[in-house]
């Protein structure tokens, strides 16, 4: 309850910049309660107190913003400086490992889910510039994953209401399956809509690879 009246004194004396700066920085791997602020004010929208869709947008680009930073400081500084000045960060060696861990076993698309993973979301930013992860795919990964992410903790004080730190507590503990379910709803959803596209670019490949290899045999030499 504390930590509540303390988000709660924020939100009071500085409006939606304590959203933004407080993402911001706890995406460079600063102690902040990112979800729980998140969801509080999407409570004070419930209440009518700030406007929700301006909550999205604020939560949005400092998440953004915060992980950006962190993939051009793993790009640029690389893993020996991460190893040496992680600690000033929080970056323990444990942590290291965990997130070294969840990169081998999930790839790139740990951009998109870790945000749902406690003591992961804060580093994938690093390790995709440590790993040298293309800008592009870096930003459809991470981009997409904090929409869906910065959605989903606000909409919980927005929908439930005086009931929200309930359903926190729930979603929280299973928020990695609530985004791997609604990625795969979402996966399917778009291969069903471009259905056709998909098929008929799968077809003029093959066709194309057909072709080609009739050619191979007509220029092979008859023995």
């Amino acid at each position: 309850m504390e930590m509540l009246k303390w988000i709660q004194e924020l939100f009071a004396s500085y409006g939606y910049s304590v959203l933004f700066f407080g993402l911001l920085l706890e995406f460079v791997a600063l102690p902040f309660p990112g979800e729980t602020t998140m969801a509080f004010a999407g409570f004070l929208s419930y209440t009518g107190q700030l406007d929700f869709f301006v909550l999205i947008a604020v939560a949005f680009a400092g998440t953004t913003v915060g992980m950006t930073v962190t993939y051009f400081i793993g790009l640029k500084a690389g893993l020996p400086f991460i190893q040496r000045y992680g600690k000033w960060f929080l970056f323990s060696e444990t942590k290291l490992e965990k997130t070294q861990h969840w990169f081998d076993r999930y790839g790139s698309i740990l951009v998109s889910i870790g945000y749902f993973i406690p003591g992961v979301r804060h580093f994938t930013g690093y390790f995709s510039g440590i790993t040298a992860l293309p800008f592009r795919k870096f930003a459809l990964y991470a981009y997409s994953g904090a929409l869906l992410w910065v959605v989903l903790f606000l909409g919980i004080g927005k929908v439930f209401g005086p009931q929200w730190m309930g359903i926190f507590h729930l979603i929280e503990k299973n928020a990695i399956w609530i985004a791997s379910g609604v990625a795969a709803v979402a996966a399917l959803i778009i291969l069903y809509r471009y259905r056709h596209k998909i098929g008929s670019r799968l077809l003029r490949r093959k066709t194309g690879m057909n072709l080609e290899n009739q050619v191979v045999k007509v220029k092979e030499p008859s023995k």
